[in-house]
């Protein structure tokens, strides 16, 4: 790599991310060399990887962590919170965007030849009165003079994508998805962000009745948030006898990553500048990790439900944290039996089980044949990590990760959450193996962050590195190619102790487009 990469100007540019011009050049190299794809030993199944839990050990998981919740520990929900809600608006945005007026004959006939985006239109505006936002989408345009029924009717809908995307409007195109109006009441709309609120005053709030949220926002959306919380908070805090402690983060600058063109040359933009983009949500390892949480519950923003909903998929967050202090309370039993000098062979034995068993590492013949002295310090590191519950979901078509096993270069295998973006297209045995997944990763995660001494993990101990990710993107039209850390629950997390628990499909209700916001588990 040329030692004359950057001038003084890019220099200084990144300096101001935080980052030396050594890092960055790393980076190109992994544009260069390309990035390792995981080694998919199997699927993760029930019986092999996943738990299939029985109504009475969900009903018994769900009363342990009632009363265990009750002991003191802090609870905390953390939500990856920044993205702007632009891909969920994206169809409205291109179709507003490719027509001078955007009228239904022309609406129509694109959905009469198939294409998904003029469908989606179509499908939106048929329906645009189900919609959480269109009282006040109504409201803001009678006030600026103009009737959305009457120009629905017409078959002139330009004014009203205008003011649904724009700042003359709602200008949802613009806001982050918390910001969003997802859900009607007697009492009013709620955004995902309120959403979270009451979600959480269910099963986080501690026996003093404090409910801890952490949301990760954008810089420039965190004053939107705030005022949010300003209206709507006392409310709820009056309705669920519960008071927030809700604190906002930023991803840190020095988590962006270079951009590459094609040739794995430094992208630049029109003025000549270098383009760094956001390292993705597993940058957001570091936020996690400063929250110097204990247990915390991990749940996207735009998976939420209505009260309606919200008894079944509160119960399956409380049978995961039960499930989480139930093997904690196991892992501080084995660590104590170890840990005596005089343990022996049956207390290594039965230690060596529970990590197979219950924790789904792999244990080498090769250490298991070794003397106890030996096999100990293994067993105190493999128990002595950040430990996470996931819920997993029977697969229904939806994109995303699933639960594998992972095989390591020391032929090791352990249970990871793999993106499709990790997995090697080109070979066809991966690819025989993502045929036979069940279950897929609908971020529902509940971790334990502190060691026995009550002290917080040092979460950057535990990520693999090399985890990353390379995307195609675009800028002034124009491919690039991006570059994102081991995601959250990815490579960030690939050496914390992991189970997955089967969880029904209820609990997962993500809002990627506009038009999710119609299905039956949104529209209460």
């Amino acid at each position: 790599m040329s030692k004359t990469l950057f001038d003084e100007k890019d220099r200084k540019q990144i300096q101001a991310h935080g980052l030396t011009e050594d890092q960055v050049k790393k980076q190109i190299q992994v544009f260069e060399s390309g990035a390792p794809y995981a080694d998919l030993d199997r699927p993760c199944v029930v019986g092999d990887g996943i738990h299939r839990l029985t109504a009475e050990e969900v009903n018994e998981y769900a009363a342990f962590y009632e009363k265990a919740a009750a002991t003191g520990r802090r609870l905390t929900k953390f939500v990856p919170a920044s993205g702007a809600a632009t891909r969920m608006f994206k169809a409205l945005l291109k179709i507003s965007g490719g027509h001078e007026r955007v009228e239904r004959n022309i609406i129509a006939r694109g959905a009469a030849e198939k294409d998904g985006e003029y469908e989606e239109v179509l499908a939106f505006i048929d329906n645009i009165e189900k919609f959480a936002f269109y009282d006040v989408l109504a409201e803001k345009m009678k006030s600026d003079g103009y009737d959305i029924v009457a120009l629905r009717e017409s078959g002139d809908f330009t004014k009203i994508l205008s003011y649904i995307l724009t700042k003359r409007g709602l200008d949802y195109s613009r806001k982050p998805k918390g910001q969003i109006l997802f859900h009607r009441y007697p009492t009013g709309p709620r955004t995902a962000f309120g959403e979270h609120l009451v979600d959480a005053a269910s099963y986080v709030a501690d026996g003093k009745g404090i409910c801890s949220l952490h949301f990760t926002v954008s810089p420039e959306h965190e004053n939107g948030f705030s005022s949010l919380l300003e209206e709507k908070g006392p409310s709820f805090e009056k309705a669920y006898k519960v008071r927030f402690d809700v604190r906002f983060s930023h991803q840190q600058p020095h988590t962006d990553t270079i951009a590459v063109d094609m040739e794995n040359r430094p992208f630049r933009d029109k003025e000549g500048k270098l383009v760094f983009r956001p390292g993705g949500h597993g940058a957001l390892i570091g936020n996690l990790n400063d929250c110097k949480g204990d247990i915390v519950f991990i749940k996207n923003i735009d998976n939420v439900v209505p009260d309606t909903f919200k008894p079944e998929t509160i119960l399956w967050k409380k049978v995961l944290a039960g499930y989480l202090f139930r093997l904690e309370k196991e892992i501080e039993t084995h660590r104590e039996r170890i840990r005596r000098s005089e343990a022996g062979q049956n207390e290594i034995a039965s230690a060596l089980q529970f990590v197979e068993n219950q924790l789904g590492v792999t244990v080498s013949e090769q250490v298991k044949n070794s003397s106890a002295e030996k096999i100990r310090p293994y067993l105190m590191d493999r128990l002595d990590r950040p430990l996470r519950v996931c819920g997993m979901v029977p697969s229904s078509g939806e994109a995303g990760g699933g639960p594998f096993w992972v095989k390591s270069p020391d032929g090791s295998l352990s249970m990871q959450i793999v993106e499709s973006a990790q997995i090697d297209s080109e070979s066809a045995s991966q690819k025989d193996i993502m045929k036979h997944l069940t279950h897929f990763n609908p971020v529902d995660i509940v971790c334990s962050l502190r060691n026995e001494k009550n002290e917080p993990y040092d979460l950057s101990r535990f990520v693999d590195t090399k985890a990353v990710f390379i995307s195609r993107k675009s800028k002034d039209g124009r491919e690039l190619k991006a570059l994102e850390h081991p995601g959250l629950w990815n490579g960030a997390m690939a050496y914390w102790n992991t189970v997955f628990i089967e969880v029904p499909l209820i609990t997962f209700n993500p809002v990627k487009t506009v038009n999710d916001l119609l299905r039956r588990t949104h529209q209460g």
